[in-house]
């Protein structure tokens, strides 16, 4: 199996945007398709990962954003990685493979152990209030305030679990991931994402299904960490 074609195989439904983005910056990272070349086409690219049409337009136009890749038109136009690539995370801020993994896991085994505990418990009527208040605020924050009310929204999942020593240590491991995500950009088609996994999340936790917690906490937080090791690796 070629580079390309280990890169470009099907990404997995429930977070096709971030993975998307995560493959093709892995592609152009790893000078698969090098500086000035041209992506695949995008109707061979799409049936290639698996996705529709729209959500590799999304994931493109994101990468356009940052810098990666150029769009042209006319008879030889297509997706063309740029010429000079973003510079990397200064060298005093970039964070190790091992560092990177580290966060990720252990957010991954509070986040969803949180979002199963919260789901398990008998909640009070101001706990299950704390709960979608939070949530209505991330849905509805500005891009600029977004960072603060998803860790709000997260914390408060935390705390109706009753467990100080669990909400102490998830804000510890939000610290740490959110130190990553400065590092890159806010993708609005991963906000909305994140949003609808926010409500499914919480719906889960306010039917008092810790199964269905867990596994949408799961689904959110592998999509953040798509993100993430695609920007920072």
């Amino acid at each position: 199996m070629s580079a390309g074609e280990a890169l470009f195989r099907p990404v997995r439904a429930g977070n096709a945007f971030e993975e998307t983005v995560e493959r093709l910056l892995q592609a152009v990272r790893l000078g698969v398709v090098g500086a000035g070349e041209r992506l695949p086409a995008e109707r061979e690219l799409a049936e290639r990962l698996g996705i529709s049409r729209v959500t590799l337009r999304e994931a493109i136009r994101a990468l356009a954003d940052a810098g990666y890749v150029e769009s042209r038109r006319g008879r030889y136009g297509g997706t063309f990685v740029t010429e000079h690539l973003p510079d990397p995370p200064a060298p005093d801020r970039a964070r190790t493979a091992v560092a990177l993994e580290d966060t990720l896991a252990l957010r991954h085994v509070l986040e969803t152990g949180a979002a199963e505990l919260a789901a398990a418990r008998s909640l009070s009527p101001a706990d299950r209030q704390h709960l979608s208040r939070t949530l209505g605020e991330a849905c509805a924050a500005s891009v600029a305030d977004y960072r603060r009310r998803d860790s709000r929204l997260h914390l408060a999942i935390a705390e109706v679990t009753g467990s100080a020593s669990l909400t102490s240590a998830l804000a510890d491991v939000r610290m740490r991931a959110n130190a990553l995500l400065d590092e890159i950009p806010l993708l609005e088609p991963n906000l909305d994402h994140s949003n609808a996994q926010h409500e499914a999340i919480v719906d889960a936790i306010l039917a008092g299904d810790p199964p269905a917690a867990r596994a949408a906490m799961a689904e959110h937080v592998e999509g953040t960490a798509s993100l993430l090791r695609g920007f920072l690796q």
